[in-house]
């Protein structure tokens, strides 16, 4: 018998989730129990699966640590990080640099700082070149820490993104830029929704499987 978390809610089918190896099922309010386990128990090789890959990224993201002389992401491309006298750390082009003699979680910390500096000006200019071509005109932008969601659109017609999306290929942030534009004239992923994003993207299929391989790297590298 599996083990598992029951939460039930007005949905209308049974979803199974694992993380860190733990199995939560969501299911509707009135589907019976002994249903809901015949399910589960029909996905045992799936979720015996599933668990061992989460706890194989909960392993890693509890040693993931950053060193002078590893690489890291940056749209698309490794880059070393390095140690360079003096008290500033940034970005030259080939290299990322800081200050020697850092610990590893000044390092980390740093890094997010450089990072969400390069996201911003990127972004921005992706936002502004996308915008003219889409006929779209967000109200503002905004970089974000969110671990979860690439990009987002409020209500009241502004954006936001992860500061994570920049270590994602220029193909692929560039998909993440125009779904968030799209939203300014669709707020929901109907089929009208998809038909802005593909006028302007045909590809976007691909690029959309492709951030999905970044998340799944990322779950195993623990950012704070």
């Amino acid at each position: 018998m599996i083990e598992y978390t029951l939460i039930r809610s007005r949905r209308r089918t049974l979803a199974i989730h694992i993380q860190d190896g733990e199995v939560t099922v969501r299911a509707p309010l009135r589907m019976p129990k002994r249903e809901i386990d015949r399910i589960v128990a029909s996905k045992a090789l799936w979720i015996a699966d599933r668990r061992a890959r989460s706890q194989e990224r909960a392993e890693r993201r509890k040693a993931f640590a950053l060193r002078y002389g590893d690489a890291v992401l940056f749209r698309g491309a490794e880059y070393p990080v390095t140690a360079r006298a003096g008290a500033r750390a940034g970005f030259d082009g080939e290299r990322f640099y800081f200050p020697p003699d850092l610990a590893q979680e000044q390092i980390k910390a740093l890094l997010v700082r450089v990072y969400r500096m390069l996201a911003k000006a990127h972004l921005h200019e992706r936002v502004t070149h996308f915008a003219a071509r889409m006929g779209t005109r967000p109200a503002g932008m905004r970089i974000t820490a969110a671990k979860t969601r690439w990009g987002s659109c409020s209500a009241k017609k502004s954006i936001n993104f992860s500061w994570r999306l920049v270590l994602a290929d220029d193909a692929v942030i560039d998909y993440v830029v125009v779904h968030e534009l799209a939203h300014l004239r669709e707020m929901n992923h109907a089929a009208r929704f998809w038909a802005i994003v593909e006028g302007v993207l045909p590809d976007y299929r691909e690029r959309r499987a492709r951030l999905g391989a970044l998340q799944e790297r990322l779950g195993a590298e623990d950012w704070g």
